[in-house]
């Protein structure tokens, strides 16, 4: 039995110095899965400790079959799909709310900047955009899927995430 399966064993058992450690090693990935999915740094800390609860109820349930990170970062991916619910109205666009922009985009600018600076001009999305974004360019959902995630048309999240890239690229031809 290696450390990890005896961390998870010790938190199934409800120890809570396992628990203190589980949160620890994982709340790094989980908290910027939570940024990822959230407005601001303040959401994403209530994000955070809304997905460790989640996890301690729902530790019983990891049966030690494929990845625990994986596991975790699914949970963490559903309470922000969770999330986005609870603040749904104010977050979805109709699908003909925009006009197309034109394609001529410098994509020599995005490979010079970090990973920090795409992601701070990602959270400048609205949280709608966003989230399907993250979903679908992060993720690797397909639009079937994020469709039905978030309840929302197929139309919907392909119109969500192109409103979004031309967003983004709107904000990165103004730095």
């Amino acid at each position: 039995m290696d450390d990890n399966e005896k961390l998870i064993r010790q938190c199934q058992k409800r120890s809570k110095k396992a628990f203190d450690e589980l949160y620890k090693t994982y709340s790094p990935i989980i908290f910027g899965i939570c940024l990822r999915y959230t407005r601001n740094k303040t959401e994403a800390e209530d994000l955070l400790q809304n997905c460790f609860l989640k996890i301690l109820n729902k530790i019983d349930d990891y049966e030690f079959k494929g990845s625990f990170e994986g596991w975790i970062k699914r949970l963490t991916i559903n309470a922000a799909i969770n999330f986005f619910h609870e603040k749904r109205r104010s977050l979805v666009e109709p699908v003909d709310s925009y006009e197309p922009q034109s394609n001529n985009f410098d994509y020599d600018v995005v490979s010079q900047m970090s990973a920090k600076e795409i992601m701070e001009v990602v959270n400048e999305l609205s949280i709608g955009y966003k989230t399907v974004f993250n979903l679908y360019v992060i993720e690797g959902y397909k639009h079937t899927e994020i469709a039905e995630m978030l309840q929302i048309s197929e139309a919907t999240s392909r119109s969500q995430l192109k409103r979004a890239r031309e967003i983004l690229q709107e904000l990165i031809k103004k730095d």
